[in-house]
Parts: structure tokens; sequence; C-alpha cells
């Protein structure tokens, strides 16, 4: 397989989650901003929508869309336990924290990493995405874990919840959310991806 991905965008998660299955991969830098591979190849060829991340199979197929990509992932190995088995209310549950984080947080984001957004218009924007913010602080009280054990959702809210300290979205108050990306900060998975796309320090 081959994961298509842009150091420390969305595909930070499917890369997190390829280490955590330990299924054998490559890691093709993708430059969202030249849309070309180290090789020259034109990334566009590769997803017409110029965009990461992008899971290229050993048949040659391709998925888009990191929700679809992590849980394809987890079902490839299900006895890691990297998501609830398909059909359960806990993979609905996994199902919508994957659209939350996409909807809400992703793309609640978008207009702070784009040069044409007014400036005026971006304290409503990070003013939004506190209060969603806040709202995840609660729902980790009490809990190491989105769904209570490790999913990829997990890797999908580290991977966003990083982007903070990029655009001027302070999540330091959020006492769940900082311990939370500490304990995701220890484990080998992430540590690996962090370490492949040049963000570990």
């Amino acid at each position: 397989m081959k994961l298509y991905y842009s150091p420390g965008a969305c595909s930070l998660s499917p890369h997190i989650v390829l280490h955590e299955s330990g299924l054998p991969f490559e890691a093709v830098l993708a430059s969202t901003k030249t849309k070309k591979l180290p090789d020259g190849t034109d990334f566009l060829t590769i997803n017409e929508l110029g965009y990461v991340p992008v899971l290229e199979l050993d048949n040659g197929e391709r998925l888009r869309e990191g929700p679809a990509i992590v849980q394809y992932l987890a079902d490839q190995v299900p006895g890691k336990n990297l998501a609830p088995a398909n059909g359960t209310m806990a993979r609905y549950r996994l199902q919508e924290w994957l659209t939350f984080i996409g909807t809400e947080l992703h793309k609640g984001h978008s207009p702070l990493f784009a040069p044409s957004t007014p400036e005026d218009y971006k304290p409503q924007v990070r003013e939004r995405l506190q209060a969603r913010f806040a709202w995840v602080n609660q729902q980790l009280a009490g809990k190491d874990y989105l769904l209570g054990s490790y999913s990829v959702a997990d890797a999908y809210l580290y991977s966003v919840s990083r982007w903070g300290q990029y655009v001027g979205v302070d999540l330091s108050g959020f006492a769940h959310i900082v311990a939370f990306q500490q304990r995701m900060e220890q484990r080998p998975a992430v540590q690996a991806a962090l370490r492949a796309e040049g963000l570990l320090k």
C-alpha cells in the first residue's frame, strides 16, 4: 500500500493508523502546494481533487477521505481493535465521532488556512472552534480516549487538534484535551508518524 501525505495535514491520521496496524506501506510525500511528488509526478493524476490523504491499495485501487481510509485500515486488522465491529452501536459511535471531527473541527479550520479569508472574519472562526473544542473537552472527562478505549477516531482528533498552534486556536485551557494529546504522543505509532513527517522535535 501507499499513503500519499503532506506533513502535519489531515493525512497524519491514517499515517498514525498505518503504524498502529502493523501493515506494510510506503509513505509518499505529496505537496499540496506544488501538486508534485518527489519523482516529479503530477499529484493531480493520483487525486484530481489535489488533496491528501490518498491510500493506494496493492491492486492499484485508490481510496480518498481520511475517515474512510482509517476504517478500511482498521478492518484489515480486526485483532488490533482499532475500530469496533461493523454493525454494532459502538461502530456507529465511531462514525459519529469521525463525522464530527471532519465537519466541525477539520473543515472548521479551513478559513484560517485560506489566504483569502478576511482578517476580520477569523475571530468568529476561532470562537466557533473554541466552542466545539470545549464540547470535546467535556466528552473526554474521565476517559483516556473518545470511545473509552483507543480507536482510529483518536488519531483523527489528535491530528486536527495540533493545528491550533499554527492558526491561533488556543487549546491550553482544555485540560482533558491537553492530557489526551500528551497520552497520544506517548504511543509509539504516533511518534513514528510524527518522526516520518519531520514533526517530532
